[in-house]
């Protein structure tokens, strides 16, 4: 992620964190923080790397919320069916929570994982306003997005205090996304193979 970041620079962030709210086993909760080193090393700005983020994370809803109101609700369905490590289970979630709560949903999706990447579907099934779903999805996501990079940005100004255990806590991080994303796509097969599951 630094790599893509150092290479396209605000490019490089907004792509990272937009493929997070296609792609769910992509964690914001690293990638964000990236972001906010990569800012810290003089890659970019601060401001830009909350600027880029955010960006990236509207147009990945917005990705979404056009697959689910070009789709329309059944071929959504079909897609999540045939879609590897997605389950129908995640769409149906969403519909309920988008069902209850309408735009309050937008706003909150955008700070709970897998529901960062789906909620935008039925805002889109529904025809959501677009202008609202502009705005509420904006704000969500730069409230989310700001704790992250600020964590990252702070440790990055830090580094000397953490300098002497980076090695040890790169490798633990590194294992720590290796883990989270072999449980979801081990549980997410194990599903595929036992209907009974979802």
């Amino acid at each position: 992620m630094i790599e893509l970041m150092e290479r396209l620079g605000l490019v490089g962030a907004a792509i990272a964190v937009g493929l997070d709210n296609i792609f769910p086993p992509i964690p914001s909760e690293i990638v964000l923080p990236m972001a906010g080193l990569a800012a810290s090393q003089g890659t970019f700005t601060y401001a830009g790397a909350l600027f880029a983020t955010t960006a990236g994370s509207v147009i990945g809803a917005f990705v979404m919320y056009w697959i689910g109101r070009g789709f329309g609700r059944d071929r959504t369905e079909w897609m999540f069916a045939v879609t590897p490590l997605l389950r129908i289970s995640d769409l149906e979630k969403s519909e309920a929570w988008f069902a209850k709560h309408g735009p309050k949903a937008v706003f909150f999706g955008r700070m709970v994982p897998i529901f960062r990447s789906v909620i935008s579907i039925p805002a889109g099934v529904e025809k959501m306003n677009q202008v609202s779903f502009l705005l509420l999805t904006t704000l969500g996501s730069l409230i989310w997005n700001s704790i992250f990079v600020t964590a990252g940005f702070t440790l990055g100004e830090n580094w000397h205090v953490i300098e002497p255990y980076a090695d040890w806590f790169q490798r633990l991080v590194i294992l720590a996304v290796l883990g989270v994303m072999a449980v979801f796509v081990f549980v997410r097969i194990r599903e595929r193979q036992d209907p009974r599951e979802r």
